[in-house]
């Protein structure tokens, strides 16, 4: 068994069409292999880096990601001990803009918009049914960013 290139579900090797979402299949050699990653967290905020350091850390994980054949990443990149925002939040998004308009990643849904009622977390949903049970799912979570690869 694979699974599916759109949305994760088990179906079956060769098949073009997903019985699930309706999806066109990649190549099956790009497949995910049943079993396989589709979701990675990634710490940004780990050791308390410079907004530089953690950008980097973006960056390779993102690379990293592209490898491996990931589906969605979960960023936490905090919300700073202000309460307005932490730079490294603002500077990884600004950076998830540039590169979603590049199309190095599909897009990205702020944790504070990850919730079911929202139109990109829908889409995220039903791409991905497994994010449905996601701990920060309709927890408004400043501090964390999903990025769909």
């Amino acid at each position: 068994m694979v699974i599916c290139d759109i949305c994760g579900n088990d179906i079956g090797f060769g098949v073009l069409v997903c019985p699930f979402c309706g999806g066109r299949q990649e190549l099956q050699s790009g497949a995910i292999p049943a079993g396989g990653v589709f979701h990675k967290v990634v710490n940004l905020e780990l050791g308390r880096p410079v907004v530089e350091s953690a950008l980097r850390k973006l960056q390779t994980e993102l690379e990293d990601g592209h490898r491996q054949n990931l589906r969605v990443m979960t960023v936490i990149h905090g919300y700073g001990s202000s309460g307005k925002g932490g730079a490294i939040g603002a500077e990884c998004r600004k950076v998830l803009e540039y590169l979603k308009g590049k199309g190095v990643i599909n897009t990205f849904i702020p944790g504070e918009e990850f919730r079911v009622r929202s139109g990109p977390t829908q889409e995220l949903l039903r791409r991905f049914p497994q994010m449905a049970t996601n701990v920060n799912l309709n927890k408004g979570n400043r501090g964390i960013t999903l990025v769909v690869l």
